[in-house]
């Protein structure tokens, strides 16, 4: 049971990043596994040559949000 909870605690830790560009959003918690990005990578954690899978926009195109 404190192993469930803790699971749902960490989850509210995930951060979300939207490509300025074309509006994709790079969930940390569901990660990018078509681009080989697992789910729970943080945002730090992302190669820095990874490209938006829409529209190709560098990382750096990207800027956390609230949603």
């Amino acid at each position: 049971m404190l192993l469930s909870i803790m699971s749902t605690e960490q989850n509210h830790d995930y951060n979300r990043y939207m490509c300025l560009i074309c509006g994709y959003i790079y969930d940390e918690a569901t990660g990018s596994p078509e681009e080989g990005i697992e789910p729970g990578t943080r945002w730090e954690d992302v190669p820095i040559n990874w490209t938006c899978p829409e529209c190709g926009a560098r990382k750096e195109d990207f800027e956390m949000v609230k949603i």
